[in-house]
């Protein structure tokens, strides 16, 4: 009982060459020298973590030729959409905690958006408002924030920024870090309001990116600027080579959207309500909210109670798309039972090319290839790795982890429930998954290591996704079923909308069991906790 999804950021030669030679040795007894922080500068296109897989055909994947295809001054609105109604889970029905998607009681920060995009033009401008609570307990005299498409040249531009009224005009912008200098210190339990207005000029998707536009989708994931946590400092790393940096708060969202052209469908983290001329996307307690546009989806639709779910794929791949819908929704009826209450008050699933899945809030790409293989089974790749995306709404959405240095909690976790998944609704398929997904790739390395201690992806996959859903599988087996999801659901409840570290898990776990978990820990783990 273990799930594990990879990720890919190299090509599919060194992806090949990459499955026949690259493993860690077997975990040993002693902890490993820790490898030396180094910056490295890489494509921005380079931070989204894909998933390795298996080819599993040699059907070929279709190539698509592409050809491209005044605001109103926006006021704070923010209004509050009615809770959630609590969805009877499929298919296994336990106690659930109440649904979490409402809005805060005034310690999040809150994001307001009016935005005018343009998809023919692939350009967009921006209205930006944030409420932030000054949850840090000391007083700040500056906030940064994260700026990911500033990373691309020519890409973003910021036009003005004010903070409470006045013109903010101490600042710096270099990478995707913005430093303001704020106006007045802004002390602990107090609350300050930005204004930022800005535009983007959309990029070219690169091969494993989903930022951007490939034709006929154009894709928005981290396209904004948003204030990153503070905790004794703010925290936004360098990225590496592999793996993901970006660090979210949880926050609340309401984003004002404006087409240009009304043929367009949009896919989104949210669903979609009539705002007047705007068309409204609001979410609580979302780590970002994400889009994708095209003129050409397909959309299938279902259900998990009110919890709205929704496929979005091109022709000639609607049996991909059922079936995708079909794995969805026992995806999310199943994970509300184990691990407590979807957040959100729907799921987005959309093909783009990329080389396997990447997650958001709401939203999760799936790679076309993936499409382009599906014969009808859930032995496949679309369906493992699409689940394993769905789970990070779990880990990582509800329950926040710092993706550079403690990768562990989001991608041990949202590889384990691959196994669930396939457990409980597909028990036949156990040890084929084991097989595919896990044991094919020789599982090595200690389990609670940043990405920055690997010096090559193999290792940091070996280590983090696949040991780590070993130690779970080994962790499931000694508590047995009950207790172990049982304590997944109250880690859950314990850290909905927070962050977690590897010492909070293990905190919960043992209030959770009396069983001696040192030989496991000194098995997996470099750390001691």
């Amino acid at each position: 009982m273990a799930s594990r999804s990879f990720a890919f950021r190299i090509t599919v030669g060194l992806l090949l060459l990459t499955l026949l030679t690259g493993c860690l040795p077997s975990v040993g007894m002693s902890a490993p020298v820790p490898q030396p922080f180094r910056l490295v500068t890489v494509d921005p296109n380079a931070t989204a973590t894909p998933t390795p897989f298996q080819p599993i055909s040699n059907s070929p994947v279709p190539t698509y030729t592409f050809t491209p295809p005044s605001s109103p001054t926006p006021t704070w609105t923010f209004t509050p959409l009615p809770p959630t109604a609590t969805d009877t889970p499929l298919p296994i029905p336990p106690t659930i905690p109440p649904a979490t998607s409402q809005p805060s009681t005034g310690s999040r920060t809150q994001y307001l958006f009016y935005v005018n995009f343009d998809y023919a033009e692939r350009t967009l401008s921006a209205d930006e408002t944030v409420r932030y609570y000054n949850n840090t307990g000391t007083t700040l005299n500056e906030i940064v924030m994260a700026v990911p498409p500033n990373l691309w040249t020519s890409a973003f531009v910021l036009n003005t920024l004010e903070q409470d009224g006045a013109a903010l005009a101490n600042y710096s912008l270099g990478g995707e870090r913005l430093t303001l200098a704020l106006n007045q210190p802004l002390a602990a339990g107090t609350v300050t309001t930005l204004h930022l207005t800005f535009s983007l000029v959309i990029p070219p998707k690169s091969y494993d990116g989903t930022f951007g536009y490939l034709g006929y989708q154009v894709n928005l994931t981290d396209w904004y600027p948003f204030i990153v946590p503070y905790s004794g400092g703010w925290i936004l790393h360098d990225a590496w080579s592999f793996g993901e940096h970006l660090v979210y708060d949880a926050s609340d969202f309401e984003v004002n959207l404006k087409v240009t052209d009304p043929s367009i469908a949009v896919a989104a983290s949210a669903p979609p309500e009539a705002n007047g001329e705007w068309t409204r996307y609001r979410m609580y307690g979302a780590r970002t909210i994400v889009f994708s546009a095209s003129d050409r989806y397909l959309i299938s639709e279902s259900a998990v109670g009110a919890i709205k779910i929704r496929t979005y794929y091109f022709e000639g791949f609607e049996g991909a798309g059922e079936g995708m819908l079909q794995a969805a929704v026992q995806a999310v009826g199943l994970f509300n039972a184990k691990f407590g209450q979807y957040p959100y008050d729907s799921l987005s699933v959309v093909q783009t090319d990329v080389p396997d899945g990447q997650e958001f809030d709401g939203l999760v790409f799936l790679a076309t290839k993936f499409y382009a293989e599906y014969g009808g089974s859930a032995k496949s790749n679309l369906i493992s790795i699409g689940v394993h995306e769905i789970a990070h709404n779990w880990w990582f959405g509800l329950v926040g982890s710092d993706q550079a240095m403690e990768p562990w909690l989001d991608e041990s976790l949202a590889t384990y429930s691959e196994n669930t998944f396939y457990s409980y609704n597909f028990p036949s398929y156990n040890n084929w998954w084991w097989n595919f997904r896990v044991n094919y790739y020789g599982p090595s390395g200690w389990v609670d290591t940043s990405v920055y201690q690997h010096t090559s992806f193999r290792s940091y996959v070996n280590a983090v996704y696949l040991n780590g859903a070993n130690f779970l599988y080994d962790l499931n087996t000694r508590m047995g079923d009950d207790a172990f999801y049982r304590f997944l659901r109250d880690y859950v409840a314990r850290y909905s909308h927070g962050r977690a570290t590897t010492a909070d898990f293990f905190a919960v776990l043992r209030q959770d069991t009396n069983a001696d978990l040192t030989d496991l820990i000194n098995a997996y783990f470099q750390g001691s906790y």
